[in-house]
């Protein structure tokens, strides 16, 4: 099997998409986003097919490493490859080569807990384990609905957040969406949430105003607004206030991942 290693870049993003979603189609939790919720994900994340790696059986896309640059730094937004080319080491191969293309950014990813395999190729490639990450789900109790803030600050509502943001859910992902969203909320805490998806990337509450149940309204405002059940993705498990405040309100944990970085090289 002669297989070519090279970037993404000119590569139609219909193909990308289609190596996505069937490499992802038998994963721990199954990735099946439309055409839509894919190019939404990647704009977000800031993908970018230049820094991006990809395994070329011919004409066909095999396998992807999925890169996404802001500055000095690089997020590995999927990897895959498909079934049938498994156990011939593209992983490895296409990581080498991405890593290659980003020179000498730090390199970060999430990768979940149940995949050792994908965790040992990554420990194998110089990533390390950083932070455990949690995904919570929030169905809303009863109805409630706090202002929507015009021209919000988001990065003083990230200033109030006790844990630094994973790369989806921090502010120049927010600003590169297309997809709308709303921030709800005081002068002394805010929720950021899509409507279309539930997706809520930051609630946070000013220090001096907690345990005073804005929280809990936020997260209700939030869950109203948008109709749907809400996904508190990559919350850090290392923060016990808010896992102690999602367990409160009745959220429930799903899946637990790590996020590992690969430090730049000097």
């Amino acid at each position: 099997m002669t297989i070519e290693i090279r970037s993404l870049a000119g590569v139609p993003f219909d193909q990308i998409y289609e190596t996505f979603v069937q490499g992802f189609s038998d994963y721990v939790i199954p990735l099946q986003p439309d055409r839509k919720a894919f190019e939404e994900m990647q704009t977000r994340r800031g993908f970018d097919a230049a820094y991006s790696a990809g395994a070329f059986d011919g004409d066909r896309l095999a396998g992807i490493v999925l890169t996404c640059i802001d500055g000095d730094r690089a997020y590995n937004s999927g990897t895959t490859v498909l079934t049938e080319y498994r156990r011939h080491r593209l992983g490895r191969r296409m990581m080498d080569h991405a890593i290659s293309l980003i020179g000498n950014r730090e390199y970060i990813l999430e990768v979940l807990e149940q995949n050792p395999n994908a965790i040992a190729l990554y420990e194998a490639v110089g990533f390390r384990r950083t932070r455990r990450l949690q995904l919570w789900t929030y169905e809303a109790k009863s109805p409630a609905r706090i202002t929507e803030i015009a021209n919000a600050d988001l990065d003083q509502i990230r200033s109030w957040c006790d844990a630094a943001p994973s790369w989806q859910n921090d502010v120049p992902s927010l600003r590169r969406a297309r997809d709308s969203y709303v921030v709800l909320g005081t002068l002394h805490g805010a929720a950021v949430v899509f409507p279309n998806s539930g997706d809520v990337p930051l609630l946070a509450v000013e220090p001096a105003a907690r345990r005073q149940g804005l929280g809990r309204r936020l997260l209700e405002a939030a869950a109203t607004r948008a109709n749907k059940p809400l996904r508190l993705v990559n919350v850090d498990d290392g923060d016990r206030g808010i896992a102690t405040f999602l367990e409160h309100c009745g959220a429930v944990r799903k899946v637990a991942q790590w996020e590992m970085v690969r430090e730049g090289r000097s």
